[in-house]
């Protein structure tokens, strides 16, 4: 079946357009005149790519399994406009796939507007993308699609995915200094070892002292590592595959994710963060009119930490035995008191929607606050270990000269 856009005639006078879909142009032409419509023009679409140099290849090109966070915040944006306008959603696909800067959203888009064609809705289109957009992104298409308020919720989709993006940016660009400084600790700690320490190995000899067992350790391992350098890293390969298969494993991470909960620098910015997730997507799916329960859930898919996973999805199950939102998150004992509050007003008040939205303001001004602490602190704790590894190195080297020279 192709896909035909024409140009007809209603009462010979209106002049409409639109698009139908049809095996050939004589089939299309027959359609449209059982509409009571007079066609004056026909054209395949896939022809007219072609003419174009358009997109109509795209139909060879294989599933796309996976699109970047700003991809997903591109298409919903210009999703979003579009529908807003009251364009039909075929249309908007069609705009997208038309003019989307990525191939990956051109190619997904000319599937997701072959489906709709063919029947189905938003929503089931995207249950086979669900590797790609997740199931609180499918999940809230389909509330909006329900309710009739497709445009309002892609709005609030688009705002949930830019608060993602900036949450995820504001967490790594904490931890990137740190991780960077590691990282140059370990390269400078390996090259003193592997060239530095051998060199005066000679000198060492001549000494003819046994060397401090520091000494001795930084010489020892330095010549291990230069001769068996390709066992060395083999042997640290096979460890990041273990240690990552092993955190993989449940009851391994639950343990390590609950061990971290308990570490003071990382602990509150490590929860902030996974609660700022949780809190906007709860808001965002009660407003598009997803019973609570369920809001619970789709937002606890947004959770990273293992432990606090466990102990949202406890609290879920106790709401849904006809407790109440705030005393089950109370009850969790890992919900800030704060938030927990905001929402018990708010099921007082009624408004819990509007308390859940000034939570979403509540989590991002203290994860904002709490990121501030963690980079001033974390910058002076580098300092003083670099500060201690560079004098542990420095009287490794120079404790035997030191001790030749008392002699």
């Amino acid at each position: 079946m192709a896909i035909f856009t024409y140009t007809a005639l209603k009462d010979n006078k209106i002049t409409v357009t639109g698009r139908i879909e049809a095996r050939d142009i004589a089939e299309a032409r027959r359609k449209i005149r059982q509409m009571n419509l007079l066609p004056t023009s026909i054209m395949d679409i896939e022809a007219a790519d072609n003419k174009k140099g358009g997109l109509s290849s795209l139909k060879n090109v294989g599933k796309i399994t996976a699109l970047s966070l700003k991809e997903k915040i591109d298409f919903t944006s210009t999703l979003e406009m579009l529908t807003s306008t009251g364009i039909p959603i075929i249309e908007a696909l069609l705009f997208i796939e038309q003019n989307s800067d990525s191939s990956r959203v051109r190619t997904m888009t000319h599937s997701f507007r072959k489906e709709i064609i063919g029947g189905t809705t938003l929503g089931e289109t995207l249950e086979k993308y669900r590797d790609i957009f997740g199931r609180v992104y499918i999940g809230l298409v389909k509330a909006g699609e329900d309710s009739g308020e497709l445009d309002k919720t892609l709005t609030r989709m688009l705002e949930l995915l830019k608060k993602q993006d900036a949450v995820k940016g504001k967490v790594i660009g904490a931890l990137v200094y740190p991780t960077i400084v590691v990282l140059l600790a370990i390269v400078a700690v390996l090259i003193m070892l592997i060239f530095v320490f051998p060199a005066f190995q000679e000198m060492f000899n001549n000494l003819g002292k046994e060397l401090p067992p520091i000494t001795q350790f930084c010489m020892n391992a330095g010549t291990f590592m230069k001769e068996y350098w390709i066992a060395c890293l083999l042997g640290t390969a096979i460890t990041i595959f273990i240690l990552t298969t092993l955190y993989k494993q449940p009851s391994i991470r639950n343990r390590i994710d609950a061990l971290v909960l308990h570490i003071p620098i990382l602990s509150k910015m490590l929860k902030y963060s996974n609660f700022s997730n949780f809190i906007a997507v709860l808001q965002v799916s009660y407003e598009a009119g997803i019973p609570i329960v369920d809001c619970l859930f789709l937002a606890n898919l947004t959770m990273d930490n293992y432990l606090l996973k466990t102990t949202i999805m406890d609290a879920a199950t106790k709401v849904q035995q006809g407790m109440h939102l705030s005393t089950a998150l109370k009850n969790a004992n890992q919900v800030p008191t704060m938030m927990t509050f905001m929402i018990a007003t708010g099921e007082q008040s009624g408004r819990l929607g509007d308390s859940l939205y000034h939570c979403v303001t509540y989590i991002d001004k203290e994860l904002d606050a709490t990121i501030d602490n963690f980079t001033k602190l974390i910058e002076p704790m580098l300092m003083v270990g670099i500060g201690i590894l560079v004098a542990i190195l420095g009287l490794a080297l120079y404790l035997p000269l030191f001790q030749a020279y008392q002699q």
